[in-house]
C-alpha cells in the first residue's frame, strides 16, 4: 500500500527510526483499526510490485534506521513474498521488524529464523469484535519466542475483563517472560478507556510483571 520512513509509535521500540512497508489487505477487520484503508474497508488502493522494486524503494528510504517494519494490513497473508524479501533484507544487514495479528503460526515457522523483532497482537474478541483466535495466538507465540517478541493487546471501552484474564493466562502459559503491552484505543482516550487500562494493568502485574500501559505515541506526535 505504501512505503515511508518514520518513527515507530507503539510498544517498547517507540521512538526508533524505521522504514515502513505497509502491505495491503487483512484477514480480520478490527472495529478500531487505525489504518482502515490498508484492510480494504475505506478504499482499495495499492500497487502490485516485484521483489526488486520493493527492495529498491526500501534502499532509497534507508538511512541510519533501526529496522524495516513489515506491517499492514497483515503482511503474513503474503508469506512466500515475505520470505524472499526478508532474506534480501538480512543479506543487506537491514534488521526485520514484523508487525502482525499473531494468527499465522504455520507461516511464521517459514520465516522466524530471519526475523529480528516481532510485534504480535492478541485480538481480544470483545475489543476487536472478531471471532476468538486464542489457539492460533498461543501457537504463534510459542514459535515467536525464538526471537525478540512482545505482545500487544488493544483495550477498548467494550473489552471484557474475562478476555484480559485469558490474554494474561495465554502469555503466562506460552511465554511468561514476554512483555505484554496494554494499548488503550486511541479513539476512546476521552471516554474512560484509560481507567479500564489501569484496572487491567493492576491485575496483569499479579501474573506478568513485564506488563506496561502504552498509548500510540505516533498519534500524539501526529505522524504516520
Amino acid at each position: 500500500m505504501e512505503m515511508f520512513s518514520s518513527v515507530q509509535g507503539e510498544g517498547p521500540y517507540a521512538g526508533v527510526r524505521q522504514v515502513f512497508v505497509r502491505f495491503f489487505e487483512c484477514n480480520i477487520h478490527c472495529v478500531w483499526c487505525d489504518t482502515p484503508a490498508s484492510i480494504g474497508d475505506t478504499a482499495r488502493n495499492y500497487r502490485t510490485m516485484t521483489l526488486d522494486e520493493v527492495f529498491a524503494d526500501i534502499r532509497r528510504l534507508w538511512k541510519n534506521d533501526h529496522s524495516v517494519s513489515l506491517t499492514g494490513g497483515e503482511p503474513m497473508l503474503q508469506t512466500p513474498f515475505l520470505k524472499e524479501l526478508i532474506g534480501l533484507l538480512k543479506k543487506n544487514k537491514m534488521p526485520v521488524y514484523l508487525e502482525t495479528n499473531g494468527i499465522f503460526h504455520e507461516e511464521l515457522q517459514q520465516i522466524i529464523a530471519d526475523v529480528d523483532h516481532i510485534a504480535m497482537d492478541i485480538k481480544m474478541p470483545s475489543s476487536a469484535k472478531t471471532r476468538p483466535f486464542w489457539d492460533e495466538h498461543e501457537k504463534f507465540l510459542q514459535t515467536a519466542v525464538q526471537t525478540d517478541v512482545f505482545v500487544k493487546a488493544v483495550v477498548s471501552g467494550d473489552t471484557d475483563k474475562e478476555d484480559l484474564i485469558r490474554t494474561v493466562d495465554l502469555v503466562k502459559r506460552a511465554a511468561p517472560r514476554t512483555l505484554l503491552v496494554l494499548q488503550p484505543n486511541t479513539y476512546e482516550l476521552k471516554s474512560g478507556v484509560m481507567e479500564k487500562c489501569l484496572e487491567f494493568h493492576e491485575y496483569a502485574l499479579t501474573r506478568l510483571p513485564r506488563t506496561r500501559v502504552m498509548p500510540q505515541m505516533h498519534k500524539f506526535m501526529k505522524i504516520a
